[in-house]
């Protein structure tokens, strides 16, 4: 079950490699979460002295939540990945042009996880052509679908 995807993501970047990761959370967080009260759109994950963390990820505040302390929705969150995925994409975030983004976050046996991938940045041919073969996917559909009939 999806509870927030990056829907540009497929758009913005060329996927190469995914990985599932797991995210550290307070439990009014996961409340707020499970009612999809978040934005992945502008976040990030950085790899920071072995360890990786989601960056700009923004979880609304749990509106019955009654802990006086304050709280900062886009603080950074860490992500529970394996020593060698943590390797493989600390060394790959060193090649030029290489960045990781997450892609979704969904709820897998009640365990929130975060679905993130190393990427490439699209030209902005790369974009159109895209475009194009998305339009001409929606055309050829079409036409077989009143064939059909």
């Amino acid at each position: 079950m999806s509870l927030a995807r990056n829907r540009k993501a497929y758009y913005d970047y060329e996927i190469l490699d995914k990985f599932e990761a797991g995210i550290v959370l307070n439990g009014a967080e996961i409340k707020s979460i499970r009612n999809s009260n978040l934005s992945i759109a502008e976040s990030r994950v950085i790899v920071n002295k072995g360890e990786a963390w989601l960056v700009g990820c923004h979880v609304a505040e749990y509106k019955f939540d009654s802990s006086p302390e304050t709280y900062d929705p886009i603080r950074d969150r860490k992500l529970l990945l394996h020593k060698k995925e943590i390797d493989k994409l600390g060394g790959a975030k060193t090649q030029k042009g290489l960045t990781i983004i997450p892609l979704s976050i969904y709820l897998k046996r009640n365990y929130i996880k975060v679905e993130i991938a190393l990427a490439r940045g699209k030209k902005k041919f790369d974009k159109r052509a895209s475009i194009k073969e998305k339009d001409s996917n929606r055309s050829i559909s079409r036409i077989l679908k009143t064939k059909n009939k």
